[in-house]
This record gives structure tokens, C-alpha cells and sequence, in this order.
């Protein structure tokens, strides 16, 4: 639900300023529970209001999403723990792992050089071998950064590995071609 009316920014939601460079205007939104509101200029075109709430219809939706999908981190870093233990010897840093909402075209990132990883929120609603495939996927970017021989050496470890690409790849999810997720 969308409230036109509501003149108060707080610190109960989310806030932002986004300046209409047609109006010269400031646009304020906030969230309160499950109810946006925003103030408009008054000027601005019904059709690039809506735009505009469109645009933070998905954006509150993600950090919903997100807020929800990391209320357990400790289940996400638990199970990389566990394939760390198995596939590395227990022998890896992890700094951080958790889900994110913005990796749209690309499963998984993880900065070798301070040892973070995200996993995009599609795998929450895909089998866990295939989100554990992910999990080892970044892992092993932490021994090796690139997709080179040694880096899919280490990732054949996983029993299920060829399992999970072709079950990536028959959802048109993967590519038969490495791609560069790594974040330098």
C-alpha cells in the first residue's frame, strides 16, 4: 500500500532523498510495517510517480528479502564450516558468508583477499547440494582467485559437483563457460 499523504521521515523505516532532476524536488520515502509512504512534489506526473514507487516497491522488497533470508546466518556459515572441515581440512578463513538479494545473473562472490563470500538468494529455493556446490565454488576462489586447473581441481573434490553445473545449466543458470565472479 502506497500513503501520498504521510509528512514525517523517522527512524521506524527505511529513508532516502532522491532528487527529480525535472522538479528540482526532493522525494522522501520511508517504510512503516508492510505500508510505503512517500512524499511527491506536487508537480510530478502520475506516470513518473508510479515509476518511481515501482522502483521502491523492489528495491524494500530485496532488503525485506534479504532481512529474511539472514535471520540464521549462523545455519549459512555452519554448513561452510562443515564443507570447509571436509573439502579443505578446516584449513580456510571465512570472515563472512551470508545471502544477498542484488546477484541476479551470478551465484556466488567471494573477495579472496578478505575472505567474504555471498551467495545469491536463488539458492535458498534450490537443493542444498546444489547451494553446497556454490559454497565450495567460493571457497576454493579462496585458494586460488581464478578459474584455472588448479582452481577446478580443488572444486572436483565435491562428489556432486558435475551434478550440480548440469542441474545449474539445464535451468539455463550456467553457462558451459567459466565466468569471472571473483571481486578484486
Amino acid at each position: 500500500m502506497v500513503n501520498l499523504n504521510g509528512h514525517e521521515v523517522g527512524n521506524d523505516g527505511y529513508s532516502q532523498e532522491d532528487t527529480c532532476s525535472h522538479y528540482a524536488r526532493v522525494l522522501l520515502y520511508r517504510m512503516v510495517g508492510d505500508t510505503m509512504h512517500i512524499n511527491a512534489p506536487v508537480g510530478i506526473s502520475q506516470e513518473r510517480l508510479q515509476k518511481i514507487i515501482d522502483k521502491f516497491k523492489i528495491r524494500f522488497e530485496k532488503h525485506k528479502l534479504k532481512r529474511e533470508l539472514n535471520k540464521t546466518p549462523e545455519i549459512l556459515k555452519e554448513t561452510a564450516n562443515q564443507l570447509n572441515n571436509q573439502y579443505f581440512s578446516g584449513k580456510l578463513e571465512i570472515k563472512s558468508i551470508e545471502y544477498s538479494v542484488n546477484q541476479d545473473r551470478i551465484f556466488g562472490i567471494c573477495n579472496h583477499r578478505t575472505k567474504n563470500i555471498k551467495i545469491s538468494y536463488r539458492l535458498k529455493e534450490m537443493p542444498d547440494w546444489v547451494r553446497n556446490y556454490v559454497i565450495i565454488h567460493e571457497l576454493a576462489h579462496i585458494v586460488e582467485p581464478n578459474h584455472g586447473e588448479n582452481f577446478w581441481n580443488i572444486v572436483n573434490r565435491y562428489s556432486l559437483s558435475e551434478r550440480a553445473r548440469g542441474y545449474l545449466i539445464a535451468k539455463g543458470l550456467e553457462s558451459n563457460e567459466s565466468e569471472k565472479d571473483v571481486e578484486d
